[in-house]
């Protein structure tokens, strides 16, 4: 467990490269539009691996999909890094298991600095979820499944070969109050711990863990195979009934409202979910909105 902290002690200084890692660039700033978008120009104009933005404020932050991520000033760790893997040991198809990587790393993170343990929702939020066992008790409870955080991997491609992937995370990490309209769905690490949280100790773990992790994916065999190892371990998702909104053509949700239901099974070696519906049919679902359906009891429910 950390050592506990005073309400209004100040965090750990801000730090500018974490030694031992490639992250020996990482940028503060008290305001910026959004530290994916910046990153991503940056990229354009040759910004080297291991740069990292952090912000205090984004008055135009992106999640999936182009949904709007808003936060008061200094509530949330908000960080992008830029990453650069070499297109024979990473390719395009299996950037999604970086997305897995950071979560892995902010899990193992949010523990070290908190107590508190997230889980993984598939394909990349974090979440304060019911017990390991997921009976339907847990499933049942208004606490379960509260969104911690969530994570947009965006890449660059040359001429179909990825370039360069940037990818943020915020993480609700000094919330007064859960918000009347997100209560139940929504929650801040500080709230769940009880107790401040450090954000620079935090934001500096996070990328200790997915430097670790990230050196994993670039290796050949068995590298991936013990990230994905890991994500099914840590899986909020893993043995739920799931309904998955899909558009086939464009990844959007489905105007038509087009959408698979069934228990999610598995991770595949590029880290797509797999969902076998009633019929015994597996699917393959490489990207969209994932709701975690309540048990039959009330079918109504969703979280």
């Amino acid at each position: 467990m950390p050592a506990e902290r005073s309400p209004g002690q100040f965090d750990s200084p801000h730090f500018r490269s974490v030694a031992g890692t490639r992250f020996t660039d990482v940028e503060w700033h008290d305001e910026i539009g959004s530290t994916n978008t910046e990153l991503l120009d940056r990229a354009r104009q040759g910004a080297p691996e291991g740069t990292v933005l952090i912000a205090d404020l984004q008055t135009a932050g992106r999640g999936r999909r182009g949904r709007r991520w808003t936060a008061p000033p200094g509530t949330s760790l908000m960080m992008s890094v830029l990453l650069r893997p070499p297109p024979e040991r990473l390719p395009p198809a299996r950037a999604a298991l970086v997305t897995l990587a950071v979560g892995l790393a902010a899990v193992d993170a949010c523990e070290q600095v908190s107590g508190v343990r997230p889980r993984l929702k598939w394909p990349n939020d974090l979440v304060i979820a019911g017990g390991a066992d997921h009976d339907a008790a847990s499933h049942d409870s208004p606490r379960y499944n509260r969104k911690l955080a969530g994570i947009l991997a965006e890449s660059i491609s040359t001429q179909g070969l990825l370039s360069a992937l940037v990818v943020g995370m915020g993480l609700n990490t000094g919330w007064p109050e859960v918000p009347a309209e997100l209560e139940g769905a929504a929650t801040s690490l500080n709230l769940e711990s009880g107790a401040p949280v450090d954000r620079p100790l935090l934001a500096r773990l996070v990328l200790e863990g997915l430097d670790a992790r990230y050196e994993f994916l670039l290796q050949s065999g068995d590298g991936a195979v013990a990230v994905l190892d890991e994500a099914r371990r840590n899986s909020a998702t893993l043995g739920r009934r799931v309904r998955v909104s899909l558009d086939r053509t464009t990844g959007a949700p489905a105007a038509d409202g087009h959408s698979l239901e069934g228990v999610a099974s598995d991770l595949d070696a590029e880290g797509r979910l797999l969902v076998c519906d009633d019929a015994g049919i597996t699917h393959t679902v490489s990207v969209g909105d994932v709701v975690h359906v309540r048990p039959a009891l009330d079918t109504t429910r969703r979280e």
